[in-house]
Parts: structure tokens; sequence; C-alpha cells
């Protein structure tokens, strides 16, 4: 079922199952002749970094050892033996970076959290100065009029806690909600949307179970699947945690890497089957978290290598949420029905002269940045959708004048917002779109070789200079609609 992972997704292959309770929500497949240009009044546009990638400072200030410093300190883990060691030095220039954003217009910026700032044996006793950037970062964001959306989790786990099984140990998932639940007592009074984990399927299919990704593991499918389980309650045991210790306005919800289905037609039958593949193929994330339940297909498919799991288990993951964040870079999937097949639908081929960006694993398909939300929509009558991140990557050299022309990136933001503005046309509860990245910065297993950011990063000086893809976004976000 599981098959070739990447960076920002994977695609499976599922069996048997019948769709779900039909939602309320039904989405038109294309908005109306005279639907007005641009997007909902009070959309939210923002964008995004994670700790790791950008702050550096990685003996700081107490800090502890993450996983990813182990991993990238290991030879031949990282393209070029790159680290994050100090990145694009984040910790040291964040004011010079806010005034970046400040720059865009934008109205929220997502960072993560590093955990072992906070704790950095995971546990135990918390860092008195763990939290200290993170405040002079929010309290400098709020100055300059731009909302500060914190991540728990973007994949620097602590050392410790994987020297003790990382989350192949329910310990781990106990450890999550109580670091989840301090920070949101400390910062909840200025942060008023909080993500649990960002992207479960990446730094589980990746870093467990192919071991591209930090810790580097292989594992066999029945500790893989315990895993990803205990990763999944993980995020249910911090929702309830951020609930108890947080002011009541704080809301609450994850940052889901989904397996996009975009129907190969847009037909009733083919988007039907595209519903179906989307509940089935996200079985192990997404859609537990939302129905509280892993699909028949999906244990099915396990079989003898199951999760073991509660009752009480189920009902935690499934803890409610303000609103469901997805990260959409390219459809994963294009579905067709298959009226004979148990399932009910049946997987295209992406065939090899499928376009793709500078990275071959980001298949340019704007679709998917409709279909994904929608599907969201409709499956699980999600009222609060937020595009937690959209981009692509570039080699993004400067000119003999100084401008980086990222005419690609320009390409594939204008055409991915196209969709999305179609999306919200139609009623896609679509609420805010935050644009991976605000800088060039540390790109996991691939180091510093790929360039995801509006502003570009000479890694020797740090300094930073907007490309022309930065002056687009400015101008879709000055407008609220497309440029």
């Amino acid at each position: 079922m599981l098959t070739r992972f990447s960076r920002r997704g994977f695609a499976k292959a599922a069996g048997a199952s019948a769709l779900g309770s039909a939602a309320s929500f039904e989405a038109r497949a294309q908005p109306a002749a005279s639907t007005p240009p641009g997007f909902p009044a009070g959309f939210l546009w923002g964008t995004a970094t994670a700790s790791y990638q950008v702050e550096g400072a990685v003996q700081e200030d107490g800090r502890g050892a993450s996983i990813w410093d182990t991993f990238s300190h290991t030879p031949g883990k990282v393209r070029n033996d790159d680290t994050g060691d100090i990145a694009v030095d984040h910790y040291h220039r964040y004011k010079d970076d806010v005034q970046l954003m400040k720059a865009l217009g934008v109205g929220a910026y997502r960072f993560s959290i590093a955990w072992p700032r906070v704790f950095p044996q995971g546990t135990g006793a918390a860092n008195p100065k763990g939290l200290d950037f993170y405040d002079r970062l929010i309290d400098a964001l709020l100055a300059s009029g731009i909302a500060p959306w914190a991540t728990l989790y973007h994949w620097d786990l602590p050392q410790a806690l994987q020297d003790r099984g990382g989350w192949e140990s329910r310990d781990t998932a106990r450890a999550f909600a109580d670091y989840a639940g301090h920070v949101a007592a400390r910062i909840g009074d200025r942060v008023k949307h909080l993500f649990t984990h960002n992207e479960i399927s990446a730094f589980i299919e990746l870093g467990y179970g192919q071991g591209i990704h930090a810790p580097g593991l292989r594992l066999p499918p029945r500790r893989l699947n315990q895993a990803r389980h205990h990763a999944v309650l993980g995020h249910g045991l911090a929702v309830q945690a951020i609930r108890a210790a947080a002011r009541p306005d704080v809301k609450v919800g994850p940052a889901e890497n989904i397996n996009v289905c975009v129907p190969v037609i847009e037909t009733d039958e083919h988007i039907r089957a595209a519903e179906r593949a989307t509940r089935e193929l996200n079985a192990g994330y997404l859609t537990v978290m939302l129905e509280g339940r892993y699909t028949e297909a999906f244990l099915a498919w396990t079989g003898a290598d199951a999760p073991t799991f509660t009752a009480e288990d189920l009902a935690a993951i499934a803890s409610p949420l303000d609103f469901v964040g997805i990260n959409i870079y390219a459809p994963h999937n294009y579905v067709r029905a298959a009226p004979d097949a148990p399932s009910g639908f049946a997987l295209a081929p992406i065939t090899a002269g499928f376009p793709h960006m500078q990275t071959p694993w980001l298949k340019v398909g704007p679709e998917a940045l409709h279909w994904g939300p929608r599907h969201v929509a409709k499956l699980w009558d999600v009222k609060d959708i937020y595009i937690t991140e959209n981009g692509c990557a570039g080699t993004d050299t400067p000119a003999a004048d100084g401008i980086v022309y990222d005419t690609d990136r320009v390409m594939f933001v204008r055409n991915y917002l196209t969709q999305l503005q179609r999306a919200t046309a139609a009623g896609v509860p679509v609420r805010g779109y935050f644009l991976w990245s605000l800088l060039d910065n540390f790109e996991w297993a691939d180091g510093y070789a790929s360039r995801f950011g509006l502003h570009h990063v000479d890694y020797a000086t740090q300094k930073r200079t907007p490309k022309l893809s930065a002056g687009l976004y400015r101008e879709i976000i000055a407008r609220n609609a497309l440029a």
C-alpha cells in the first residue's frame, strides 16, 4: 500500500472501503462564470519557516541536541554533508527577517518551536531560556502587525527521546503533550493559533520507514505502523494538553501533507472516486484524526502488522479541532472510477514525461490546490481550512544586476493560486494561505542545494535579497487577488 515517499508527500494504494457519511458541504466543481475575481474578504496571507531549517544557534542558551543535529552530522546523510548548525541565522537576525515580512504585507507568520530548546532532554526540567527567543520573536511580530502562528513539532525531536525509542514509544507521545501544554501556557497570551505536528506522514515515512530523514531508520512494517500510531496519538494528547493549559481563545489544529487525489476527468463518477481515494490514502493520518477510527481497508492492509491501540487512544486522536492545516505541493495521485474494484477507485499512472519543478518529486499540478481542500471540506465537514505550506524550489542564481528572476516560481505561485481562488469561489472554506518559504534555508536531506525562499540568502554572508517572486506575492497580498 505504501510506495515511494518524497520529502513532502507520499503515494499509497488501498483496499476496499465505503465512502463515509456525506458531509453537508458540497462544493461546485467549477465556479460560476459571474464570480468576481479575488479571494474572500479577510483572507489571511502568510509565509512560513521551521526551526531547524532557519534558526542555527544549535548550542546556544541551553538548547539540547535534536535528531537532525545527529543525522546531519552523520557523513553521507545530507547532501554535501550540510548541517543546520548556522542555517540562515534566524536566531540572531529575526528582527531583520520580521521587517522582510512586513515589507511583503503578510498578516501571519508560521514558525516552529524547537522542542530541544524548551526541554533539552525531551522531558524533565524545562530550560529557563528555552522560550526566550520565541518571546522576542512573537513580540517583534506583533509590533509589526503580524500574527504569530506557532508549530510545536516540525521534526526536531530531542535526541534524548530518540535514544529511548522516539516515536516507537508511547512515552514520546506523552512527552509531546507535556511539552505542548508547557508552551501553550507560556505563549497563549499572544499566540492564538497553535499547530501540533507538521506532516506526520513525512517524518514517519521518511524518517522511520525509508531512512532518508532523521533518525534514519528502516523499520519493519509492524514497528513502523506502531510509530505512526504513536505520532497521531501525540497529536491528540497535545490537543488535550493545549485545551487544558491555554486560554480559551487559543485555537489548535494539525498541519498535514495530505495525499492529494485529483479526478482524472471532472465528471461525477471520477470525483466520487477521488473522494474515496482521499479518505483511504490518508487513513493512517488525517482520516483517523478526523474520524477517530482506522478504516477497514487500512486495518486489512496492515493485517497482522496493525498497530496496537485502545478505544481511549482513538478518542484522544479525534480530539475536536478548531481548524485543519494542509500542506500541498503537488497531486499525489490521479484517480479514476473503477466500479468493479471493491474500493470503487483506481490510480492512473503519473507518466515519465509529467512536468516537474527543479526538484523531481514536485510534479506541477496546480489543480491539487483546488481538490485537496475541497475533499477535506466534503469528506469531513471541516469549516476552517488553511493552506499551511505551498511553494517550490529553484536554483535561484542572482543575475548580473543582482536580481533573482525566479520566473519558474512566479509561474508556479500564479497557477496554483488560480486553482485556490477557484476553490474559495466555489465555497470551499479556505481561510488563509502560507507560502513556503520566507527564506532560502536548510532543506533537510537536500542541504542547501534547493532554494524555496521568497528571499535569496547568500549563505556565506547571510545577506537577504527579495526575489522576483517576493514582488509578485506582495502585489497579490495588496490586491487580495491574483497579480
